[in-house]
């Protein structure tokens, strides 16, 4: 199995380069004409990744949704960002084989991992393991809510990193910290600093990431991927922004 998707995030964090991912929920795509629209324009910006799921999917269009992209012309991975073991596609470049190491549900720590662990090795889908941190972004989430678990506060920083480390002991390789979808506050910088400084391993970072500004905090920060999902859709200039923004960071680097 390639470690194409795994191999950029790591390029990401070694490099000190950033990225941008795209989170779409399959229950959001209700036109194929606005989609494709909104799927061209990502591919036109170069975002990194395609990230695919919810914590609350109502309809089984992940395969329909997966052929959809890969017949658009571009080559962005896409990623499952899986909310349960039945959100899985082998059509996926790779998945975020999600921990919640946050949490206390042993559903969401190992059970829903036992149950697809062999589609996995059946499939070329790429594994990254991923130590999955909920956090408090000022209001009760779909997130939260599902996986009926309470969120790491945003104002203990200490506490975040001494989780994540003990994910990175457990062998995980990349970390995700998100406030959850529709957030009112992303996740704290301290707190984003203190987890990058304690693993030093590929850091994505998502929820409440409404504008520019909040996104150029994340990754000063120390997140090394940023994902917009709802705030995309809120502000649809939100993608071209950070976009340039990157392209003026990749230039001046230069």
């Amino acid at each position: 199995m390639q470690n194409k998707v795994g191999g950029q995030l790591e390029a990401l964090s070694r490099s000190g380069r950033k990225g941008l991912a795209w989170l779409i929920d399959p229950d959001d795509v209700n036109s194929p004409e606005i989609f494709k629209e909104r799927l061209l324009e990502a591919i036109n910006l170069k975002v990194n990744f395609i990230f695919l799921g919810g914590s609350l999917i109502q309809q089984n269009s992940i395969n329909e949704i997966i052929r959809f992209i890969k017949k658009t012309e571009g080559n962005i991975p896409v990623v499952l960002f899986p909310g349960n073991s039945l959100q899985f596609s082998h059509l996926a470049d790779a998945i975020l084989f999600l921990s919640l190491i946050s949490g206390r549900n042993p559903d969401l720590l190992i059970g829903q991992h036992v149950s697809i662990a062999p589609l996995l090795e059946k499939s070329n889908v790429e594994v990254l393991p991923t130590g999955y941190m909920l956090v408090d972004g000022g209001q009760t989430t779909s997130a939260h809510y599902i996986s009926q678990t309470i969120p790491l506060p945003n104002h203990h920083p200490e506490l975040a990193a001494a989780t994540a480390l003990a994910g990175k002991y457990l062998g995980m390789c990349y970390f995700y910290l998100d406030a959850g979808s529709g957030a009112p506050n992303p996740v704290s910088p301290e707190l984003i600093k203190a987890v990058k400084q304690k693993t030093n391993s590929p850091l994505i970072v998502g929820g409440g990431l409404t504008s520019l500004d909040k996104i150029k905090t994340a990754y000063h920060a120390g997140a090394d991927l940023a994902v917009i999902g709802n705030g995309a859709g809120k502000n649809t200039k939100l993608l071209s922004e950070v976009s340039a923004y990157l392209e003026s960071i990749r230039v001046s680097a230069n």
